[in-house]
């Protein structure tokens, strides 16, 4: 476990320099990777969900990448109580630039994060 555990926060800590060298908090990517990977509209609820944050700090996350252009929001058609959040082309040009550099650390690393998942879960059976 404790193997697995390392191999995570070497992950983690990769995404977060990552993140900060294109510009972003890794919070703003995280963002932006869960308006990207949700089916159909995304809501300031489903991103709070997916981020495990409350509500308003979503919002307070949103308001910067909106401030970047990262993002736009819009009035759900539906119900226009709720927000929508898309990404922008630049929105999504930052984020396809992270996930290619993401997918290369993978591609090294990967490896021993997967045989330290593999050991923990040989040991459950």
């Amino acid at each position: 476990m404790a193997e697995f555990r390392y191999q995570i926060r070497r992950f983690l800590r990769f995404s977060e320099e990552a993140a900060r060298c294109a510009g972003l908090e890794p919070a703003q990517h995280q963002l932006l990777l869960a308006v990207k990977a949700h089916p159909g509209p995304t809501t300031v609820s489903d991103l709070a969900e997916r981020l495990q944050l409350q509500h308003h700090s979503v919002v307070g996350l949103l308001d910067r990448l909106a401030a970047c252009g990262l993002v736009r929001r819009r009035r759900a058609e539906v119900d226009r109580r709720c927000v929508c959040v898309e990404l922008t082309r630049k929105g999504e040009a930052a984020l396809s630039k992270l996930t290619l550099e993401h997918r290369a650390e993978l591609r090294t690393g990967g490896k021993a994060l997967a045989a330290a998942l593999r050991e923990i879960l040989k040991h459950e059976s």
